[in-house]
């Protein structure tokens, strides 16, 4: 899959592109707020975001709703250090689910993995994204 990273911790989005990049996905960008993950996505079209809630320039849950504004079918991940915020939920943001930091790996390819498989259920017509549950 092709994956869009947007976290302004650069230290943490290096790390996590290279573990994005070991379970075998392909990073096409990473950026460090929510404007420049909108023009990233624009630009790339990735099958998936990873996206920090809490970024400058743009917040992650306003840049989430602006990439399903103009790409319904786009997945997003969000990525926070805080899980019991009411705007971190699917059904308030849109996105497909919230991964708690630190993610590891195991869990980082598990997510990947179902985000993988709804997508394709989505492009195939069969049914829209679903929620998944978030956790460590």
């Amino acid at each position: 899959m092709r994956v869009l990273i947007a976290d302004d911790e650069k230290s943490f989005s290096a790390v996590l592109a290279d573990l994005v990049r070991a379970c075998g996905h392909d990073v096409v960008s990473v950026v460090h707020s929510g404007l420049d993950a909108i023009r990233a996505y624009r630009q790339h079209k990735p099958d998936v975001v990873l996206m920090d809630f809490a970024m400058a320039r743009l917040n992650g849950l306003t840049a989430c709703r602006n990439i399903l504004s103009e790409d319904p079918d786009g997945c997003i991940l969000f990525l926070s250090g805080v899980s019991e915020r009411e705007e971190l939920t699917p059904q308030y943001s849109g996105a497909l689910a919230v991964l708690q930091k630190p993610i590891s790996r195991v869990r980082l390819e598990e997510v990947l993995r179902d985000a993988a498989s709804r997508r394709q259920t989505n492009l195939n017509g069969r049914k829209p994204y679903a929620s998944v549950e978030s956790g460590s």
